[in-house]
């Protein structure tokens, strides 16, 4: 296929492009910096476009890029209409979406519903209109408890750690389910409602083709006292009348937001982060009626076993042929060990998983990670995951095949997960977050002309873009094969499990023809005459090696 052609392939005007896209995460502080200030900038991402066309993504995910004060990575948005003037200006903004669009890459931006920053000019009003103001009733201030109101209202914990109230100068507290630079909104307020009804037009009329939808399961709350406490709280089932979380009545905002999405040709499309209970929870947010589509998470607490893998696939495409949605795929984002590092480390075999727990336990990149076997078992799951039916979200740096970073010091560290605790604990998430290497020299790896806002390993050299685009056989090189080949490859979004024999090997087939085999054993697996028909990845001789994918199509369906 033509470059011309793939370009028209990603153009179309199709309402339906969400549903097996190629999505690509940018992490904009961290992407490329155009002004040597060491931040990653708006004008950076444009300088890369050709870059990411000729990833062959179908769009671009952009993290937080609003003005912020960093208290959580861009999280904690101090103006949601607006360009963090450290990363450029609206007129940026404008000129990065035209040449995305240009390139036929769509983009979808991140929303970010259940706090705002504690600079957010509601927020300062709300400080210095006091008790009982209006401007109070935005957010969810409440009396303390004690003789003098000294004790929070309830003993609950936020997630990044501590108290999740905090208290202001005239003895009134304020929720934060996560950091006390990000109270929580209060979304029974109609005003609040109507402001983020105005953002998502303000920003769908510059030409965003989608949102991301930051903890959708948070919104809406029921703070009726008496409160629980937090024992109490763990103990409530999540099963839609749950205070605070996933709560029914959250879906009557997301269906405001569909009819605004709607508003547009095509519509606007989102998909939300929620981390809730059961399948038949996460459905409600893919609705057709709400968001449309919800992150399926389960591979990043997965090992790399051909058991689990099997399970949550099957599990995921039945629930969104239920939903009337398509699934999505993540193996990394700007919140996990990346996935490199992850299937080098011990197997969780069914332990929790928490952000570094794990890599702090293996003692860092020297000690208990295997990287050629992270990396091998990477590119393998990567392969797989892209022959799935369902939209496939990738992470800036994955298709570097970039490691987590380990080598970053307490005080260059900058996630508040790892300063406070809470579910993010052991080394937080920088390392995941560290700018990427475009050049095997310079003193940011050609990320900029000066030093990064987070260290860069040595090592990086090894994995710059210069270095990989020049090799055929580097994970750069497969990425963007694969994603070439996936554009000729994909049909209809369905799949036909086809027994090898063998419980650590995995194979489907897609309508046309097209099989996937991963091979999750450390032994070779026979493919025979099939071995024939590969068309991305290696065999030898006949045989599959051990933990690695391949793809084979018919004869002619390239053509």
């Amino acid at each position: 296929m033509t470059d011309a052609l793939l370009t028209e392939t990603r153009s179309t005007t199709d309402a339906a492009w969400w549903r097996q896209a190629a999505v690509y995460q940018i992490y904009p502080r961290s992407f490329a910096d155009a002004n040597g200030d060491g931040i990653g900038d708006v004008p950076g991402i444009v300088s890369r476009v050709d870059y990411l066309a000729d990833l062959g993504i179908d769009a671009v995910w952009l993290s937080p890029f609003y003005p912020s004060a960093l208290a959580d990575g861009g999280y904690d948005v101090a103006d949601y209409r607006n360009v963090d003037p450290r990363l450029g200006t609206l007129e940026d903004f404008d000129r990065m979406v035209e040449a995305l669009h240009g390139r036929g890459i769509r983009v979808v931006v991140d929303i970010v519903p259940n706090h705002t920053s504690n600079l957010h000019a509601w927020f300062q009003e709300a400080l210095a209109a006091g008790r009982g103001s209006a401007a109070r009733e935005r957010y969810i201030f409440r009396e303390g408890t004690g003789e003098n109101g000294e004790q929070p209202p309830t003993d609950w914990e936020s997630v990044f750690g501590g108290p999740a109230w905090e208290r202001v100068a005239d003895g009134q507290w304020y929720f934060h389910n996560f950091a006390t630079e990000q109270p929580d909104l209060n979304w029974d307020h109609p005003e609040v409602r109507e402001d983020f009804l105005t953002t998502l037009r303000f920003w769908s009329d510059r030409g965003v083709d989608g949102f991301r939808i930051d903890v959708a399961h948070m919104l809406t709350k029921d703070l009726t006292e008496p409160l629980p406490s937090r024992a109490e709280l763990d103990l409530i089932p999540q099963d839609g009348k749950h205070p605070i979380l996933d709560r029914d009545d959250v879906h009557e905002v997301y269906a405001e937001w569909r009819r605004v999405f709607n508003e547009y040709d095509p519509p606007r499309t989102a998909v939300a982060e929620a981390w809730v209970s059961t399948p038949e929870r996460r459905a409600k947010y893919a609705s057709a009626e709400g968001l449309g589509q919800a992150f399926n998470f389960d591979l990043l607490v997965a090992d790399f076993d051909a058991t689990q893998f099997r399970t949550i696939i099957a599990d995921n495409l039945a629930q969104s042929e239920a939903s009337g949605s398509s699934t999505t795929w993540v193996l990394s984002n700007h919140d996990v060990t990346r996935h490199a590092t992850r299937y080098g480390l011990p197997a969780l075999d069914g332990r929790p998983v928490k952000q570094g727990t794990e890599w702090v336990a293996a003692g860092g990149p020297a000690e208990g990670n295997d990287r050629e076997q992270g990396l091998r078992r990477a590119r393998a799951a990567t392969l797989l995951l892209l022959g799935l039916p369902g939209s496939a979200y990738l992470y800036q740096g994955e298709e570097l095949g970039l490691q987590e970073v380990a080598e970053i010091t307490p005080e260059q560290r900058q996630d508040p997960a790892f300063f406070r605790g809470g579910e993010f604990d052991g080394l937080g998430r920088d390392g995941c977050r560290v700018p990427l290497p475009w050049t095997a020299s310079g003193s940011s790896f050609g990320f900029g002309t000066g030093d990064a806002h987070l260290p860069q390993p040595a090592w990086f050299a090894d994995f710059a873009v210069d270095v990989e685009a020049g090799d055929p056989t580097s994970t750069l090189s497969l990425y963007r094969e694969a994603l070439r080949v996936r554009h000729v490859l994909q049909s209809d979004e369905s799949l036909e499990w086809i027994e090898t024999g063998r419980p650590d090997v995995l194979r489907f087939a897609r309508p046309n023809g097209w099989h996937v085999v991963t091979n999750f054993g450390t032994e070779p697996f026979d493919l025979g005459a099939d071995a024939a028909g590969v068309v991305l990845g290696a065999v030898e001789g006949s045989a599959l090696p051990r933990e690695s994918t391949v793809w084979i199509a018919p004869a002619g369906l390239l053509a």
